[in-house]
């Protein structure tokens, strides 16, 4: 008989074996830190990195000659400073020291604000290409909040591949449990247990999370490795941080025991799960009180059954979950259909629509829009379907639907009284995309000359291009300048163009004023955190959207601070003619 203590031995040897992390590559410092008038700065040649050069080996301490502390600007020798992220800062045209002169307070008020906005795709990827560049924390803002506040914002907007990314870069960090159950439970929650069970590559010996370890051992039964799994369970025991419900269902799945607990367990999405795939017979009603990650396993695994159509207190509750984006909206469309009525009321349905119970009247117009033959009738149910869900505050469950149905019809087919609305919800339901660059040479901002950001052409070409569209716009003497046409000149002279002496750009600029509290930040070298202010600026916008004068102190502001990526981002947005 093999001793209690031999296999604990056992299954730590093998839990070593098995579940130490990989070995990551050889360390690279691609940041030669060097010191410089007291503070810490990056060697950095006039060109940018490129965004897939070699990055550091993550979550490694930066490797200065002595361990180093920033505080008010001033270098503290008394410990080492780890930095985290997911980008090289020059790729950003950034340095370690970007946050190091911004205060923490400001910091946390600017992401507050900006949690408030819904942002545009170009504000998403500058917000991300800021708080995700490797870097010392704020003034004031200890490791662990600078990277707690990183992977909050990722789990937050579920940017999962940008939060495993985050996990390969960085080895050890306050919150790397959180990290990882996030991503666990994510595929649990999307019935993808095979992908989820991959992520148990993350769970090394820096993390000490119970629920973790449990799921670490259920992918070993998954993939019918049931003696490794016994002897975790084992450890896990002896550690006390197992409970009688694992190992009820871990015994039952390792054939141990024949029977298990008929009871399910909502405690958290693993129990969940565990419950769903060893009761017999599973049948679980999800109520408002259901977690939102079980409703999520419920709608990816087809678990949600609707039993009685006329029960209009569990269709309810579908509706409000479905509004949530917590099930498929399709589950709500397809009870819709199941209500039945008579020849009459399909009939004569926007006469008796407005007498029936809200479920009801959805469900009439619903499958009377389904059987309507011309796009006039269909527009017509779409937009009396939109108020009624807007009246029971459900509209998310519409507001795509809606737009789907409205570019299956095409905007050239709908009614010219229902143009205008249509032409809204379009806009307002669907990503604007970018057209192809249409090159008109008697504007300024749209001429060729910009083909030096949009298409990467060559500089002895582009200043060929300069001199002639010049001669050609100054014959126009009724020509007016633009805030958008100085808003390229200042970048063409940024980057080193020459422009025709008797252009004034510095008379021409004086009118449009840059805000002086956001030269104040150029003045003080905080770059970054301009680069978030720039981001509360754009907000819910693309850049084209944006009034001229807006285009012209964002692209002024980038400029003084050399923020050539971000620039270009804005630029190639706001300045070409698009067809």
């Amino acid at each position: 008989m093999i001793s209690k203590n031999f296999k604990i031995l056992l299954a730590l040897i093998f839990a070593a074996l098995i579940f130490s992390p990989l070995k990551g590559e050889d360390k690279i410092d691609i940041w030669k830190n060097k010191k410089k008038n007291g503070n810490i700065e990056r060697n950095q040649s006039d060109t940018v990195t490129k965004k897939n050069d070699i990055k550091p080996n993550l979550a490694e301490p930066v490797e200065a000659n002595q361990d180093i502390l920033i505080t008010d600007g001033v270098i503290d020798n008394s410990r080492e400073i780890k930095v985290f992220g997911v980008y090289d800062p020059a790729d950003y045209n950034f340095n370690l020291n970007m946050w190091s002169t911004t205060k923490a307070e400001d910091v946390r008020s600017s992401i507050k604000r900006i949690k408030k906005i819904n942002l545009s795709k170009t504000s998403n990827e500058i917000l991300e290409n800021v708080l995700l560049s490797f870097s010392y924390p704020p003034e004031g803002m200890e490791e662990k909040e600078f990277v707690n506040l990183k992977i909050n914002w990722l789990i937050e907007n579920n940017r999962l591949n940008l939060l495993e990314e985050f996990l390969k870069q960085n080895k050890e960090f306050e919150g790397k449990s959180k990290a990882v159950q996030y991503l666990v439970d994510n595929n649990i929650a999307q019935a993808n247990i095979k992908e989820g069970c991959e992520k148990i590559k993350f769970i090394d010996s820096t993390i000490k999370d119970s629920y973790l370890e449990k799921f670490k051992i259920y992918c070993l039964v998954f993939n019918n490795k049931k003696s490794q799994a016994q002897l975790l369970l084992d450890l896990l025991r002896e550690q006390k941080q197992s409970d009688k419900f694992f190992d009820d269902k871990i015994n039952f799945l390792l054939g141990i025991t024949e029977k298990t607990s008929n009871k399910i367990n909502e405690k958290n999405l693993l129990n969940f799960y565990l419950s769903s795939v060893t009761v017999k017979d599973f049948n679980y009603q999800p109520t408002k009180k259901t977690k939102k990650e079980i409703w999520k396993y419920l709608n990816a695994a087809n678990l949600i059954k609707l039993e009685d159509i006329t029960d209009k207190d569990k269709i309810k509750e579908l509706e409000v979950a479905a509004n949530q984006k917590q099930i498929d909206r399709s589950i709500i469309f397809d009870i819709y259909k199941q209500v039945t009525f008579n020849l009459n009321t399909l009939i004569n349905a926007k006469n008796i629509y407005q007498s029936l119970e809200s479920i009801d009247a959805r469900s009439l117009l619903y499958q009377k829009f389904l059987l309507s033959e011309n796009n006039e009738a269909k527009i017509e149910y779409l937009f009396l379907l939109e108020e009624l869900f807007k009246k029971d505050e459900i509209e998310n469950i519409y507001s795509e639907f809606l737009s789907e149905n409205l570019k299956k019809i095409g905007l050239d087919n709908v009614p010219e009284q229902y143009k205008e609305i249509a032409e809204n919800k379009l806009l307002k339901n669907t990503e604007l995309q970018l057209g192809k660059v249409k090159y008109n040479d008697k504007i300024l901002h749209q001429s060729k000359i910009i083909k030096f950001y949009v298409e990467n052409e060559e500089g002895k070409k582009i200043q060929k291009e300069i001199d002639k569209t010049f001669k050609k716009i100054n014959k126009n003497k009724k020509y007016f300048y633009s805030a958008k046409d100085l808003a390229l000149v200042n970048t063409l002279i940024n980057d080193g163009f020459k422009i025709p002496s008797y252009f004034k750009y510095n008379d021409l600029a004086a009118k449009y004023e840059v805000p002086e509290n956001l030269n104040k930040l150029i003045q003080n070298k905080q770059n970054a955190f301009l680069a978030l202010k720039i981001v509360e600026i754009i907000g819910e916008d693309e850049p084209h959207q944006l009034d001229p004068e807006t285009v012209f102190f964002i692209t002024n502001l980038l400029n003084k601070t050399n923020l050539i990526e971000i620039r270009n981002k804005v630029l190639i947005s706001a300045l070409p003619l698009r067809v």
